[in-house]
């Protein structure tokens, strides 16, 4: 995981090829890699969908997953670490800390994943391996352990010198393969061994702050010389700090110039989690049965769909049927694969702790937790109820029991696409469905004004890559409407409204009465979405079903706001009565609360609120002033202006709607110097004279 272009698809090349599973070295710039095999990936240079491959390194089975760096495809990270147990983050020397590498580390910290970080790059002009840590200790709020200095000594295993191409006649063919480990002796470089010794003591009382086990070894057998302390006594240390998450080791090279990937693969190998490590309260219930999670789904046009599962528990075979306790429905699994980016290997089983591809789950989407049989299922939750004791009630609880799902970011922009003619529409229809199972970020609804297809996406690039796949995998020629921006509603002031549906049908009569309070949840409130509420005497009159039924439908008025018909949020909603008539549907319940609200939002009065980006520039100092000029006529705010090594580096806040078509711009700007990233901080209201402009331009009136 990483910020754009900082290295990860060159390192894990590097990774497979060490590992002799692949014979030749791939290049990005060539666009031959093992991890980037769509057409998109290889064009642009950029990996677009994340990759599998499993390969062993020193009798021990690695699954890597090579993520994307750009943010308009952050949930290939999400769904990635969410199935991992283990991540390095790769940064670009000369760079540090970026924007990206930020937003995939807080992910990282949610699903509470150990990491190893990794200094590409350092052959790089500019690059500062000391600039580097430093940004990991201030930026990322961690402790950094360096298991290498500057020249590579490896100082966890008595200060020794790793070399790539210890026999120099062979220059001209370092690939990196032959690598070899000799000790640092005075007749290398004195100095040099002088400063490795303090780096190795530094490393120790790092490492024994951290750990009392290795702070009691120290202090007692070695508290004399601390040259002494056994390597293998260090690495458990760092190994147990690493999978507290108390420090990351730290490790550099270069990947493109074959340096310093072996020592990393060691480092993964040594100090992150193996699968019984990491803990799931849940797996415990379910012993040696088997429990999967799906976490990405792949259309392959010989085979079907492609379920890429992680196995958590008990042996996946093929040609066996499971169950998916998401979608309640048992499928039959017809062929086990292990995958290789691209390319798969049928295998007869798979235990727990791989990642496999299962062929024949029709219906299996992302985040659904797979077991053996329903009765597995309901073995497991009679276990947890009896641990809780308590007898297994409601459908809510038996929920509770699958494995935690993968969280999807909301979509910020989204355009119209329509085929070539209305023969082609079932085509696309396919297409979209298949695409949405394959990337949940992408959202596909109906616009019920005008009948068009509307398509939300997390960025320019994102539906530009959608757009392209639909022509090349589906040969549909679609035509896409001009990009627009995902807007939010909330209000303004507090009212209450009541409202009353009296309805015959037949001899029946269906009559219902509610009142409702609406107000604006605070801004420092934690809820982003809109939440409702009972007063305390309606709340205990109501059935159940009719609470459900109240909801249902002031949920479905949240979906369009009284201003553009965008959804609402940042609303507090209090039922405070209901009187309905015995025998009154469900379904006329839902529409008077349906009624009442859209009622209620009208009255109180509409505010829009704007997506603001947060944005990351990093240009030459002679370019700057350009910069700010031009952020400032697109209705920016400066929030700060670093120094990184000659650079200058702007972050900024700016309202998406501003950013169309920023990159062309800002290559204008300066000479095609600067590059920038962009990614969604929050909703934010936008002030009168822009809303008017706004709702006038929507209206078609400018």
């Amino acid at each position: 995981m990483a910020h754009i272009d900082a290295g990860k698809t060159t390192t894990t090349e590097r990774m497979l090829y060490y590992a002799g599973y692949t014979r030749a070295l791939g290049d990005v710039d060539d666009g031959d890699t093992v991890t980037d095999f769509m057409a998109q990936e290889r064009e642009r240079g950029i990996t677009i969908q994340s990759a599998a491959v499993t390969f062993d390194w020193k009798e021990h089975r690695i699954n890597l997953i090579d993520t994307p760096g750009h943010v308009d495809f952050t949930v290939e990270v999400e769904r990635a670490l969410r199935v991992l147990d283990g991540a390095v983050a790769v940064f670009d020397a000369s760079a540090g800390v970026e924007a990206q590498t930020l937003t995939v580390w807080h992910q990282a910290d949610k699903h509470r994943v150990p990491r190893i970080c990794f200094l590409n790059k350092m052959d790089k002009p500019g690059a500062s391996f000391s600039y580097s840590v430093e940004s990991i200790k201030k930026k990322l709020k961690t402790n950094p352990i360096l298991l290498q200095n500057f020249f590579s000594i490896l100082i966890t295993e008595d200060l020794k010198l790793g070399l790539s191409n210890p026999d120099p006649s062979h220059s001209f063919l370092d690939d990196g393969r032959v690598f070899e480990k000799r000790p640092l002796t005075p007749k290398d470089d004195p100095e040099l061994l002088e400063e490795a010794k303090e780096a190795r003591c530094a490393l120790i009382e790092k490492v024994a702050d951290l750990d009392d086990e290795f702070a009691e070894l120290v202090l007692g057998e070695f508290s004399e010389n601390l040259d002494s302390v056994p390597p293998g006594k260090l690495h458990a240390a760092i190994r147990r700090v690493t999978l507290a998450r108390l420090a990351v080791p730290v490790l550099c090279g270069s990947s493109l110039r074959n340096k310093g990937v072996q020592p990393l693969l060691d480092a993964i190998v040594a100090y992150l989690p193996a699968p019984n490590e990491s803990h799931h309260d849940l797996l415990r219930l379910y012993e040696h049965d088997l429990c999967a999670l799906a976490f990405k789904v792949l259309h392959n046009k010989q085979r079907g769909p492609l379920v890429f599962v992680r196995i958590y528990a008990g042996t996946m075979k093929p040609q066996s049927a499971v169950y998916n306790i998401n979608r309640e429905n048992t499928e039959r699994i017809s062929r086990l694969l292990l995958p290789f980016a691209d390319q798969q290997i049928e295998i007869p089983s798979l235990t727990a702790g791989n990642i496999a591809l299962a062929v024949g789950l029709k219906q299996t989407v992302t985040g659904d937790t797979i077991v053996s049989s329903k009765s597995s299922a309901l073995a497991v939750a009679s276990r947890a109820a009896k641990e809780k004791g308590k007898t297994l009630g409601s459908s809510r609880e038996q929920e509770s029991l699958v494995l935690a799902g993968v969280e999807i970011p909301e979509p910020v922009f989204f355009c119209t696409i329509e085929p070539p003619s209305m023969s082609k529409q079932s085509d696309l229809d396919h297409a979209l469905k298949c695409l949405q199972r394959e990337d949940p970020s992408l959202k596909v609804k109906m616009d019920p004004d005008s009948g068009q297809t509307i398509l939300c996406g997390m960025g320019e690039l994102h539906i530009e890559i959608i757009h392209d796949r639909i022509r090349r995998e589906y040969g549909i020629e679609t035509y896409l409407g001009p990009l627009q921006v995902a807007y939010r509603e909330t209000i303004l002031q507090s009212i209450s409204t009541t409202d009353t549906l009296d309805k015959s049908i037949g001899e029946k009569r269906h009559l219902v009465t509610i009142e409702l309070g609406v107000s604006a949840l605070p801004e420092n409130s934690s809820a982003t979405a809109s939440v409702i509420r009972y007063d305390d005497s309606v709340e205990q009159q109501l059935p159940l079903d009719v609470k459900e039924a109240i909801e249902n439908g002031i949920q479905s008025s949240y979906f369009q706001g009284p201003l553009l018909g965008f959804p609402v949020r940042g609303v507090l909603t209090t039922v405070k009565s209901v009187n309905m008539q015995p025998g009154t549907s469900m379904a006329m319940v839902s529409a008077c609360g349906s009624r009442c609200m859209h009622k209620a939002l009208k009255l109180a009065g509409g505010l829009v609120l704007e997506p603001l980006m947060s944005l990351e520039i990093t240009t030459n100092e002679e370019y700057l002033h350009a910069v700010l000029g031009d952020l400032a006529q697109r209705r920016g705010s400066i929030h700060e202006i670093q120094s990184r090594q000659e650079n200058k580096v702007v972050l900024a806040f700016v309202p998406l709607a501003e950013m169309m078509g920023y990159a062309t711009v800002l290559r204008t700007l300066t000479s095609g110097t600067a590059n920038f990233s962009l990614e969604l901080s929050r909703y934010e209201a936008m002030n009168p004279q822009d809303q008017s402009a706004l709702l006038n331009r929507m209206a078609g009136l400018s």
